[in-house]
């Protein structure tokens, strides 16, 4: 069987606003546990409680994940000013 090569480039990652996606899905993972907060009852007696600890733990995580791409974006804010200052010739 023959490795698997690609035959072209991998196209750029797309960057779009980052933080404010990972926001709404976190807002979102929150939403849906609180929805279904009141149906606990519901859910334990057909044994689908998971859904709604997945959600709580999705929400969780998503705090994680919004510490995580701020941080990330402050990062690549810094290094672009940095370069733009090591690029800028000094004044004479």
């Amino acid at each position: 069987m023959a490795k698997w090569t690609p035959r072209h480039e991998a196209p750029e990652p797309l960057e779009g606003p980052v933080v404010a996606t990972v926001t709404g899905g976190t807002i979102l993972w929150f939403v849906l546990f609180l929805v279904q907060l009141p149906f606990y009852g519901w859910f334990d007696d057909h044994g689908h409680t998971w859904w709604v600890w997945t959600c709580l733990a999705g929400g969780g995580l998503g705090l994680i994940g919004i510490w995580y791409v701020r941080r990330r974006d402050a990062a690549i804010k810094r290094a672009a000013a940095q370069q733009d200052v090591t690029a800028t010739p000094a004044a004479e």
